[in-house]
C-alpha cells in the first residue's frame, strides 16, 4: 500500500512539474513577444514618414512610408517626420520702389519633399520649416515688393502674387 501511494504521489508530482514547465515556457514566450513588440517594432502614422538613424551607418538614405516597421533595438532609431501641407503666415515690413513702407502678409502652404527627408533631417533637423521659411519668405517678399510702387501693389496684386509664388518655389 505504501508503494502505491509513493508511485501515485510521484506520478502526480511528475504531472505537476510538466504543467509548471509548460506555464514557464508560455511565460517566456509572452515575454519574448512583449520584448519584440516593445523594442523592435515602431509605427508610422498616415501623413508621416520615418527617417531611420543607424548608430553604425548614420542616417539611411531612403525614407520609410506609413505602417509598422522593424528596427534593431539600441542600433536603430526611427525619426518620425510630418509630410502634410502646413500653413504658415509670414509678415514683413518692407519698402517699395517709391520708398513707401508697407506691411505685407504672406500665407505659405508648405510640405517637405518626401525623397529629400534624410538630407533635410541631416542638414536642418526635424523643425526645418521653422528654420527656413521665415527668413526665406521675408527675403522673397522684400525682393519682389521692392520692384513695384505702392499703387502698383494694389492694382497688380495677382501678378505680384504669382511672382512671389514662383520666386519662393
Amino acid at each position: 500500500a505504501k508503494r502505491r501511494r509513493s508511485t501515485a504521489s510521484s506520478t502526480a508530482r511528475h504531472t505537476m512539474e510538466k504543467v509548471l514547465t509548460g506555464v514557464a515556457r508560455l511565460g517566456m514566450g509572452v515575454a519574448g513577444v512583449s520584448f519584440i513588440g516593445g523594442n523592435c517594432l515602431y509605427n508610422v502614422e498616415g501623413g508621416h514618414r520615418a527617417v531611420m538613424f543607424d548608430n553604425i551607418r548614420g542616417v539611411l538614405p531612403k525614407p520609410i512610408s506609413e505602417g509598422t516597421g522593424f528596427k534593431i533595438p539600441v542600433l536603430q532609431t526611427p525619426i518620425i517626420m510630418d509630410i502634410r501641407s502646413r500653413p504658415r503666415e509670414i509678415k514683413s515690413v518692407t519698402g517699395t520702389k517709391d520708398l513707401q513702407m508697407v506691411n505685407i502678409y504672406l500665407r505659405v502652404l508648405s510640405r517637405p519633399n518626401e525623397e529629400a527627408l534624410p538630407k533635410i533631417y541631416m542638414t536642418l533637423g526635424t523643425n526645418f520649416d521653422d528654420r527656413v521659411l521665415p527668413s526665406l519668405g521675408n527675403e522673397v517678399l522684400k525682393s519682389v515688393v521692392a520692384q513695384y510702387n505702392a499703387d502698383q501693389l494694389l492694382s497688380m496684386r495677382e501678378q505680384i502674387s504669382q511672382q512671389i509664388r514662383s520666386t519662393l518655389t
